[in-house]
């Protein structure tokens, strides 16, 4: 039975060779737990990502664009500046964001053809009533509202209000494609309105609304599905490149055609002095006025109120006339007799 029995000295050489195998096999094992090589990313399954975020730029900024498109025509209709910034551009599911809402609202379902499925517009009402407020005439620092639908004359102002935005939101997207935006129509309580599963993935663009010293906000709800088929657009920029494409000289003569008829307003200042108030009231036609400006210095010509060119008086035909010198923005130098470049008739 003793020979059973491990003495002391061999317990502790067993746990001695037991250490030494892990002590050596640790700085192979380092490499692995290194955090610079890992690439783990956090992902919540209840909020999946199904919108590239290349999407989300594109969305951000088209509707950045909208924002300032849809501020100046609020402001043109309500006679009153209004401020729209964009404020976020988030994904996620539907049943967040109904949840999120308030209730009453304003919960317009929109048919927006070629996309599938519909998209939601919902304005907040404690923007809502002040607008509605202005329409009729009143200001817009009023009392808070109170929570309740809106009746249907108050549907009949607010229609012109959503007409606007989604006459902004097809300038918007018309360099992705044309779209038909239409009211489908509007219910108070979004809790009610399942156009999707509540687990679908929608892109929520919130802006934020102020007018006066009154704020609110009004969110453009998109659900994916409607949009899944043209992502490839989305990811394109062509909606981008589009603005910063190169003159053509197509494009410059149309311009040019449209810009030459324009009337512009011509001023030649012939010279300037100081004269008293009383010498003022007193001159008649005929009088002479004396300054001290050199009769052959130019003459400055003003186009639009922005000086552009130098000129010298003279006579056309038996009428007062100017011969225009040079350009403001070529080097002049007082005492060198300019070369005439243009000769302009009265």
């Amino acid at each position: 039975m003793d020979s059973d029995v491990l003495s002391q000295a061999e317990v502790e050489s067993l746990l001695s060779s037991v250490d030494e195998p892990a002590a050596a096999a640790s700085p192979a094992a380092a490499p692995a737990s290194n955090p610079s090589n890992d690439k783990v990313a956090v992902y919540d399954f209840k909020r999946p990502e199904r919108v590239g975020k290349e999407q989300m730029r594109a969305l951000q900024t088209m509707h950045e664009g909208f924002g300032r498109n849809i501020g100046a025509s609020l402001s043109a209709l309500l006679r009153t500046i209004v401020e729209v910034k964009l404020t976020s551009v988030d994904q996620l599911t539907y049943g967040e964001f109904v949840f999120s809402l308030e209730n009453p609202t304003c919960f317009n379902l929109i048919q927006a053809d070629p996309l599938e499925g519909q998209l939601i517009l919902d304005i907040n009402p404690s923007i809502l009533f002040p607008i509605i407020d202005r329409l009729l005439g009143g200001s817009t620092s009023g009392v808070v509202p109170t929570r309740r639908p809106l009746t249907e004359i108050e549907l009949r102002l607010v229609s012109r209000i959503t007409r606007l935005f989604l006459d902004e939101m097809q300038h918007a997207w018309e360099n992705v494609m044309e779209l038909n935006l239409e009211v489908d129509r509007v219910e108070s309580n979004p809790q009610l309105v399942q156009i999707i599963p509540a687990n679908e993935v929608v892109v929520l663009i919130s802006f934020e609304l102020a007018v006066g010293e009154t704020h609110g906000m009004a969110n453009l709800c998109i659900p994916f599905n409607s949009i899944e088929r043209i992502a490839h657009k989305l990811t394109s920029n062509s909606w981008v490149s589009y603005s910063k494409r190169p003159a053509t000289p197509d494009s410059i003569r149309k311009i040019t055609n449209r810009i030459c008829p324009a009337p512009v307003e011509l001023v030649v200042e012939l010279a300037r002095t100081n004269i008293a108030t009383s010498d003022l009231l007193n001159l008649r036609v005929g009088d002479v006025i004396a300054s001290e400006k050199d009769v052959h210095e130019p003459l400055v010509v003003s186009v639009a109120g922005s000086p552009k060119f130098h000129a010298r008086p003279g006579q056309y035909k038996g009428r007062k006339a100017i011969e225009v010198v040079d350009s403001l923005a070529e080097q002049h130098f007082e005492g060198d007799p300019p070369a005439p470049t243009e000769t302009s008739p009265p």
